[in-house]
Parts: C-alpha cells; sequence; structure tokens
C-alpha cells in the first residue's frame, strides 16, 4: 500500500500503495483471481488495533461510523476531517507523529478537531448507499455544530464535496487532499473504470455475499510493501530504532482492512468513476440534484505531483467546477505521491502547517494575498 512514481496501477510491479484504487483494486482481483473466492465469515471487524497517535474520545457511534474527538478546547471553530473509506482504515489521518493529519492540524493552532472513523460493512450494512453515508456525515455536522471546515482525503474529498453543495449552510471552509471529482480528466484510475466490464463488479459483490472484501483484495492485488516503498510513502529514512518502529506501524495498518457495502460500492464505481456524475452536474444526493456551483465556501486544493492515484491537474480540475470566487480558492502542489499527501514527513512539515494557517485566516486575509 505504498508508493513508487512511474508504476501503473494494477500493471507489474504495481505500487503497494494502489489498494486506494479500491474500486480498480476489485476489477484486477476479480480478473486475476477469477473470482476466487474464499469462504469465510464476514463478521465486522472491530476497532482497529493500532493506537491511535493523538487522544481522542469517541463523540457518537452511528451505523457507518465513529465520530473520533481529539479537541483540546470546547470554543472555536471546529474542523471535521473525512478520512477515505476505502480499503484501510481511518488512522491514514493519525499515523504517527510527525506523520499525522490531526496533529499538524492541531499544531497549527486548530484546537477542535474530529475525524469520522469509517466501520467495516457487516453482512446488514449490504445495502447501504452514498446516501446513508451523506446522512450519517450529516448528524455528525450537527453532534459537532455547523458550521464546519470539512476536510476530505482522497476518496472523503469527493463526499465532502458533495456534502458542501447539498448542504452550502453547514461548511465554513472545504480542504481537499487528493481527491478524485472530475474523471473526465485521462488517468489510470478512470481509464480502469471505462474499461472494466460490468460483470467484474457485479460479482465481486456478489461473491461476497453482498460486500466487497477488503481483506480477500489486499490478499490477491497487492503485494506486501518493503522498507523501501513505505521509506518513500513516509518521506524519511528507516535505517534508525524510530524508523523501525513506524515501518512495523505501517504493515499493521496496511493489514487491517476494511469491507465495505456492495450497493455503496457499486454507485462509487459506476456513478462516480464511470459515469462522471458529480463534475458533470447528474448526481442526486438525498433526493435533490447536486450542483457544485452552489459550493461558494472557500476553498483549499491539495495535490501530490508524483500521484499516479489521483493526478495533480485532476485534484486541481475541482477549482473549475464550484462556484466559490476564485480569490477564494487556494491551491497548492507538494513533491509527493499519494500516500505523502497523508503520512508524509515533509507534506507535514510544509503543507500540512499552511492549511491550518489558511483555515485560521480570516476572509479579508484571503482577498489581501490575492490582489
Amino acid at each position: 500500500m505504498v508508493e513508487k512514481a512511474g508504476r501503473r496501477p494494477g500493471g507489474p510491479g504495481h505500487a503497494p500503495d494502489d489498494p486506494l484504487l479500491w474500486p480498480f483494486a476489485a476489477a484486477r482481483l476479480a480478473m486475476d483471481a477469477c473470482f476466487w473466492w474464499l469462504e469465510r465469515g464476514t463478521a465486522e471487524q472491530g476497532e482497529s488495533s493500532l493506537p491511535w497517535t493523538t487522544p481522542s474520545t469517541v463523540a457518537l457511534e452511528l451505523a457507518t461510523m465513529r465520530l473520533r474527538d481529539f479537541t483540546q478546547t470546547r470554543s472555536g471553530q471546529p474542523a471535521l476531517v473525512c478520512a477515505p473509506y476505502a480499503l484501510h482504515r481511518a488512522p491514514i489521518a493519525d499515523f504517527a507523529p510527525g506523520h499525522s493529519v490531526v496533529q499538524s492540524l492541531q499544531n497549527g493552532g486548530i484546537e477542535r478537531v474530529y475525524l469520522t472513523d469509517w466501520r467495516s460493512a457487516t453482512p446488514e450494512m449490504r445495502y447501504l448507499s452514498i446516501d446513508s453515508y451523506l446522512t450519517d456525515l450529516n448528524v455528525a455536522i450537527d453532534e459537532i455544530g455547523a458550521p464546519v471546515d470539512l476536510i476530505g482525503l482522497c476518496q472523503g474529498g469527493w463526499l465532502s464535496l458533495l456534502y458542501a453543495a447539498r448542504f452550502p449552510a453547514k461548511v465554513r471552509r472545504l480542504v481537499l487532499v487528493g481527491a478524485p471529482v472530475d474523471l473526465s480528466i485521462d488517468s489510470a484510475l478512470s481509464r480502469l473504470a471505462r474499461n472494466a466490464p460490468d460483470l467484474v463488479y457485479d460479482q465481486l459483490v456478489a461473491r461476497g455475499g453482498g460486500n466487497v472484501s477488503g481483506e480477500e483484495m489486499l490478499r490477491f492485488w497487492s503485494k506486501a510493501p518493503d522498507s523501501d516503498d513505505i521509506a518513500v510513502a513516509l518521506q524519511r529514512g528507516l535505517s534508525d530504532e524510530e524508523g523501525a518502529t513506524l515501518l512495523a506501524r505501517f504493515d499493521r495498518w496496511n493489514s487491517e482492512t476494511l469491507d465495505l457495502p456492495g450497493t455503496y460500492y457499486l454507485q462509487i464505481v459506476n456513478w462516480i468513476f464511470r459515469e462522471n456524475r458529480i463534475a458533470g452536474g447528474k448526481f442526486v444526493a438525498l433526493g435533490r440534484p447536486v450542483d457544485l456551483k452552489d459550493v461558494k465556501a472557500p476553498i483549499f486544493l491539495l495535490a501530490g505531483l508524483d500521484d499516479d492515484v489521483v493526478p495533480a491537474v485532476q485534484a486541481l480540475a475541482t477549482a473549475d467546477l464550484v462556484g466559490t470566487p476564485p480569490p477564494f480558492i487556494a491551491a497548492a502542489s507538494e513533491p509527493s505521491g499519494h500516500l505523502g499527501l497523508f503520512m508524509g514527513a515533509r507534506t507535514h512539515a510544509h503543507a500540512w502547517p499552511r492549511i491550518a494557517e489558511w483555515l485560521r485566516d480570516d476572509l479579508s486575509g484571503v482577498l489581501a494575498r490575492s490582489a
């Protein structure tokens, strides 16, 4: 689950971080394994065995998530980190000291930080849809107290953008990090989505009893990362004792997967990655057509220059889709692959402090810097 520049997702020598491309990892799994499936129980995997880096409590227990509360004070503007609901668990946003989105936000003066800790799908969850996740996200934001600053990571980015378009008054500012939105922009990801037959995805869900097994995708589609791969993702050496600790921690995080509801999974594959409904203005969320021009909140876009999962041109193109006035759109790119945007030491030393400063800044400051 680690990145290496220049490798084609799903191809020979594919990068170990490619399982973040979970809709397409499923296609590779299904084709390469000939739909072979190990008969096993699909009981919910509980909380991660990986200790959280930053102390937190569970503010709310919902069907789709645990809302984690990392707040240091009860006053001030709240920020909600929307973790990717993909193959791996939410500690991607709180991985280790110096490699934690939560920690970087706190160090940057954001004292009220929350996180969506998504649950692994049980058999009872197999019919949950994108609307189900938007509904629980709405409940979480009401619990925190709107408006929030919403920070979407990867797959959590398009979900955050949909939410901001559906409930614009509840989002003060929006940060999208390595977020795929406009899939008409050519990438290995969008090509694979177009080329795989419908049967590939349908069979995968059917053989999972209505869910998609993260364990099986990881088993058949991903090779085990080595220390060099992990060093690239974390943007640091791993030769010292601290590096060895990080390596062991990464191995534990990488091995803990999430199952996905089949309905949710197929909607994302078809509606977002194949039909491009969000960017095309054809997505219906909670009974109402979504128009991205309804998003007028200030936006910060962060892209990785070496990201072959969500290329920088795709991550930054969202600026042209929203209704936010150009002076209120900030954008940055880092010499990083995909995982490095969330875990990389260099990104946390440069990009995340800038994001925290931008969240704290007032609108007049944003305007002054754009003049």
